[in-house]
This record gives structure tokens, C-alpha cells and sequence, in this order.
């Protein structure tokens, strides 16, 4: 496994496990709303260090494990 996650499984794994921060559906739609604010600080902050590409894609894998908790 690479420092940043490749998959959504690699990153659903770093964060249950290796964080302990449990997805349930309150955590997943706080995360969605702040990454999808774009004037949001901690969102710049996360684009400057990591990247425009692995910011959509760390908020593709928010809605997919929302798809998950909701089905």
C-alpha cells in the first residue's frame, strides 16, 4: 500500500484502521459538504498538499461509502 490511497478500499482501510475513524453516515456528509466547499480552508489546504486529482478523488470515495451506508 502507497502513502496516499490508490483505491477506495486502500483509503476506506486508512481510514477505519489505521485512523480508528469509524464511516458512519453523519462523518461521511460532514466530509462531503467540507471537501465539496471550495472557499472552504481546510479544503484549500487539502488541495495545496495533495492535489486537485486525489481531492476528487477523496471525495468520490466520501459519496461512495455514502452509497454503501445507505443501501
Amino acid at each position: 500500500m502507497s502513502l496516499i490511497p490508490q483505491t477506495y478500499e486502500e483509503w476506506e482501510h486508512c481510514i477505519t484502521v489505521k485512523c480508528g475513524i469509524p464511516l458512519t453516515p453523519e462523518y461521511v456528509a460532514e466530509r462531503i459538504k467540507a471537501r465539496g466547499d471550495a472557499n472552504d480552508f481546510h479544503t484549500q489546504k487539502f488541495i495545496d498538499r495533495w492535489g486537485k486529482m486525489h481531492h476528487a478523488r477523496t471525495l468520490a470515495w466520501f459519496k461512495q461509502a455514502q452509497d454503501r451506508l445507505t443501501t
